[in-house]
């Protein structure tokens, strides 16, 4: 008897044992969740990290390894769960617990005075005035919903909706979780210091930090799109993207401002007291605030927000003021459309008058030459400014632009300068000397070539260090060969002591050359040369988005990468193979020939491939069983998500459209078709549902 139980000694053992290991792992689950959890309030909340990005990085793959062993310990909430799931075909309609109403406007010390006056008389005599002022930030405002069973448990993202016409908006919810200031959880202890619920909601405003704006519009230059006008739309235009993975790129920030109950009502007795609960709570709060009795420390508040505005390095176009009291809120109530107790303070446009006094160039990423107006200097809402974009050889015919010219300066978006239109009047008398461009590069002399039909001028050397640069910091991104490290002061310094003169030089820098860089130590060093080895991985879809080719972005790279599986089959293709691509159309195709046409770029291709980079891909083998058709997506289908039906649509040679036009030959509609399953109808247009989508791509009898 004794063999059977040793065999079920053993066997309890090893149960303990794999007990032990679950408890170990369960216990490390949480301990790098609450870790991860405070590192990403530290870094984008507090602006205060206190760990690199490759130890921050180190603990998501621990946590990522944990729960790929254990999916069933997955929740929402896990710091992994930030980028999820593409979008449905649109955003659903979701009405809010109480309007986001706009606010009304006053433009001078005069105004606020009648305003503060009639806010007095409203409250009635002995009502103690106490307003709180805030930045005004120009973004988008959002709604967030949290919820739990119980406050012991802590508040969970439930869903984001944005601000709608007011009444309703649109649940953006996977959009907003991509956003690093947004606490998907605060835990129990958090939200009891904060006296919050365990179901709250919270209003603020999405905003895209001024570095991130203009490296967007940098990107869509490259790609052949027009840039965005101003911070704001780019924020707005980001939030309602069906791709968020695109959301998670631009960074976008959220400031919160209002707590609420989940039916709307104010959860606080003061405004005051609700952006305290809020910073406690672990939310990015505005720190410009400031709770204010004197009218004339209104004004004072003011004055310094505009001198202060132009180094927030976000936008702000006002100071917003509120009465302190949720009491005297109510009290007051509204008008048809705006809060009585609340008020904004708009800032004057800013521009200025000065005169031209030379145009030089700058040579971008992509070697477009971007004529520059040098000023005579002139203040422009606190800043002075020397320097202004002039965009290209149509912009400055538009103007009728001559050196010399006194000009009205603006700066576009708040943000970059530009010559709005030349002035000529009495007062300003007009200039003399045309701006005649250069046939040769100003900082390689290579030859500049303006293609027929475009606006702009170029410089055909990929050489050239102007273009090397710019090309540097963008073939480290995310979303390209995301090396982290490879910033503008590594980049700047690499160029200056001769280290890289190529692209391809990265891959040959060891750990001597960047010790001999400032501030750069052994382990930055060891982080940014293992960042540089794990690229090379990185396949050729990023590879081509990173070779800054003309129009080809992260998109049209994949598109290529998919249809011609290597570099070498897409340099030899021609351009009629080329047109074939989906989304390639001529213009793109005649980039992409031109690009491989210089021998200086093949010879980059050659060395990249000597250094190990993996330029293959996966190819979509695709038929004409679709070929010359257009299709329109709308609606949830049964069984296949959106990108699947893409997919396969392309995969038979057919086209994939937004928008319904009269050139759609089919609109495939599933569950909660909208406005595009109407227009279809009235157009006449064919419409399938998944059955009749998947009998059109069944092969034929």
């Amino acid at each position: 008897f004794r063999r059977p139980l040793i065999i079920s000694s053993m066997g309890k053992r090893e149960t303990e044992v794999g007990a032990s290991k679950q408890q170990t792992a369960e216990s490390r689950l949480h301990q790098l969740r609450t870790d991860l959890r405070r590192h990403e309030y530290l870094y984008y909340v507090m602006d205060a990290p206190e760990i690199d990005d490759a130890a921050y990085d180190q603990l998501m793959r621990d946590l990522q390894e944990i729960e790929r062993d254990h999916p069933e310990w997955v929740t929402p909430d896990s710091p992994t769960q930030r980028v999820g799931g593409k979008a449905k075909d649109g955003f659903s309609k979701v009405a809010h617990s109480r309007p986001m109403l706009s606010l009304d406007n006053v433009n001078s010390p005069e105004e606020l005075r009648d305003w503060d006056r009639r806010v007095r008389e409203l409250a009635g005599p002995g009502s103690e005035i106490q307003y709180v002022c805030e930045y005004k930030l120009d973004g988008l405002s959002m709604a967030l919903h949290y919820g739990g069973q119980q406050a012991a448990e802590g508040a969970r993202l439930l869903r984001g909706i944005t601000r709608g016409d007011g009444t309703i908006g649109e649940e953006v919810t996977t959009n907003v979780r991509t956003i690093r200031s947004i606490p998907l959880l605060i835990e129990p202890g958090p939200l009891g210091a904060a006296g919050l619920p365990a179901a709250f909601e919270v209003r603020g405003e999405v905003v895209m930090p001024l570095a991130g704006f203009l490296r967007m519009n940098e990107d869509r230059e490259a790609a052949g799109l027009a840039p965005a006008a101003n911070p704001r739309n780019a924020a707005a235009g980001t939030i309602r993207t069906l791709e968020p993975n695109i959301v998670a790129q631009r960074r976008l920030d959220f400031y919160a401002y209002f707590a609420l109950t989940p039916a709307g009502e104010t959860l606080f007795e003061k405004q005051s007291q609700a952006l305290d609960a809020l910073t406690a709570a672990g939310f990015r709060v505005n720190p410009h605030r400031e709770a204010i009795f004197e009218f004339d420390k209104l004004l004072a508040f003011i004055e310094q927000a505009e001198l202060n505005r132009a180094s927030l390095g976000y936008e702000i176009d006002g100071v917003v003021i509120k009465l302190d009291s949720a009491e005297l809120q109510r009290r007051l109530g509204y008008t048809g459309k705006a809060p009585r107790w609340s008020i904004a303070y708009k800032f004057s446009a800013r521009f200025g008058v000065t005169q031209v006094q030379d145009i030089r160039v700058q040579v971008g990423r992509t070697g477009k030459l971007t004529p520059v107006a040098s000023l005579a200097p002139v203040g422009i809402g606190g800043i002075t400014v020397t320097r202004a974009t002039l965009h290209n050889a149509d912009e400055i015919e538009r103007l009728g632009l001559l050196i010399g010219d006194f000009v009205r300066v603006e700066r576009g978006g708040d943000v970059i300068p530009k010559v709005v239109e030349v002035v000529t009047d009495s007062e300003h008398p007009r200039g003399s000397r045309p701006f005649v461009w250069p046939e040769h590069c100003p900082i390689c002399g290579s030859e500049v070539k303006r293609t027929d039909g475009e606006a702009d001028h170029r410089c055909v050397n990929i050489d050239c260090p102007a273009r090397l640069a710019e090309s540097l910091l963008h073939w480290g991104r995310r979303g390209v060969m995301n090396i982290e490290g490879l910033g503008e002061a590594v980049v700047t310094q690499l160029l200056e002591r001769a280290l890289v003169r190529s692209v391809a030089d990265v891959y040959a820098l060891d750990e001597p050359a960047l010790l001999s860089l400032e501030r750069i130590g052994k382990k930055t060093a060891e982080s940014l040369l293992g960042e540089i080895a794990r690229s090379r991985q990185a396949g050729l879809a990023r590879v081509l988005h990173g070779l800054g080719i003309r129009f080809v972005g992260e998109r049209t790279a994949q598109l290529l990468a998919e249809e011609f599986g290597s570099m070498d089959a897409l340099m030899a293709a021609s351009q009629e193979e080329l047109a074939r691509v989906n989304e390639v159309g001529p213009r793109v195709s005649q980039a992409i020939l031109e690009f491989f046409e210089d021998e200086k770029n093949r010879k980059l291709v050659e060395d990249l491939r000597a250094a190990g980079l993996h330029m293959a891909a996966a190819r979509r083998h695709r038929t004409a069983q679709l070929a010359g058709k257009t299709f329109v997506l709308t609606g949830a289908l049964p069984t296949l998500t959106r990108e699947e039906a893409k997919a396969k649509i392309e995969t038979a040679g057919g086209k994939v459209a937004a928008a319904v036009s009269k050139k759609t030959d089919f609109v495939v509609a599933g569950d909660d078709a909208g406005s595009k399953l109407e227009k279809a109808g009235e157009l006449g247009i064919a419409v399938l549902d998944e059955a009749g989508l998947l009998s059109l791509l069944s092969p034929a009898d």
